[in-house]
């Protein structure tokens, strides 16, 4: 049994220079706090998907990320969303393809939501995403709370 505060917690130390280099506001409402997950998976997820929300924010932007959470049928539904750059319809369809990237002027290896994805799909989860150039992205993960419906 993992509680995501303290996942969040040393997520946020890892990412601690870009988020003070960034001036990042990250806010939580954690709706639902604890799932019987894998640690290290759980913490790359959010690290993944923290880290490219402060990267692709534009430079003269305040990076503002909004984590929340709650229960959704047999699924945990973390939902982050940023005020980032954003990607166009093409972009979105091969976001979760290996080494595809929508900006080469950005460090990375293509890898992150490559990473993500196959991290909740193996779970038996799946991932959503909205997405409008200019204005930021919702990533939303499912993940399964218990084996059988209570």
């Amino acid at each position: 049994m993992l509680d995501l505060q303290s996942i969040l917690e040393d997520v946020r130390l890892s990412l601690a220079p870009q988020i003070l280099n960034s001036g990042a506001v990250i806010s939580l409402d954690l709706g639902l706090s604890e799932i019987t997950f894998v640690r290290r998976k759980l913490r790359s997820i959010f690290y993944n998907l923290l880290n490219n929300a402060i990267k692709y924010t534009p430079q003269e932007r305040r990076p503002e990320i909004r984590i929340s959470t709650r229960e959704s049928g047999n699924f945990m539904v973390i939902s982050v969303a940023d005020n980032g750059i954003g990607m166009s319809a093409i972009a979105r369809q091969h976001i979760f393809e290996k080494f595809k990237r929508i900006k080469t002027d950005v460090e990375g290896a293509g890898v992150g939501l490559y990473l993500v994805n196959t991290i909740v799909t193996s779970a038996g989860g799946k991932i959503e995403m909205e997405s409008e150039e200019g204005k930021g992205s919702v990533f939303r993960i499912f993940l399964k709370l218990r084996e059988f419906p209570a």
